[in-house]
């Protein structure tokens, strides 16, 4: 397992944010055009890429949300690698990058129907009430984790 830092041009990066949409867009059903207009790559600077024997298996990114609180965006693993802790080994990553470049929080949003993620988080991160576009949305589960 490797990871690598990268931004959102990267062409791996690209191509798995590609697999994620087809995946939101499936387990999102209804929902999937509101959540998809907040999760574009152009703006993402701060994006990793993990490999497995060469091959681009997952993927995340971070971007700036405030003066001290970054989002975390695009979490992504292909469910055929799932399991082997490689969303944990991406997310610490993109804790680690977060706090390197001043953030002193992450927050991140997910659906209700992702429980996979959602047991991701629960793990490191705390419930928080929805944020910003989330507010007031039923179908989103919204967390928070203080970075050292």
């Amino acid at each position: 397992m490797k990871i690598i830092r990268t931004t959102a041009e990267n062409q791996d990066f690209i191509q798995l944010v590609k697999m994620l949409d087809e995946y939101l867009a499936y387990v999102d059903g209804d929902d999937h055009a509101f959540y998809d207009q907040f999760n574009g790559i152009d703006t993402l600077t701060n994006s990793v890429i993990l490999y497995e024997e060469g091959n681009a298996v997952g993927c995340g990114a971070v971007k700036p949300f405030d003066a001290l609180s970054a989002e975390v965006k695009r979490m992504f693993v292909i469910p055929e690698f799932r399991g082997k802790g490689y969303a944990s080994a991406i997310l610490s990553e993109l804790e680690k990058w977060a706090a390197e470049l001043g953030f002193k929080s992450l927050i991140l949003e997910t659906g209700k129907g992702q429980t996979d993620a959602i047991g991701l988080y629960e793990k490191s991160y705390e419930r928080i009430a929805n944020y910003g576009p989330y507010a007031g949305v039923e179908n989103s589960v919204c967390f928070r984790k203080n970075l050292k």
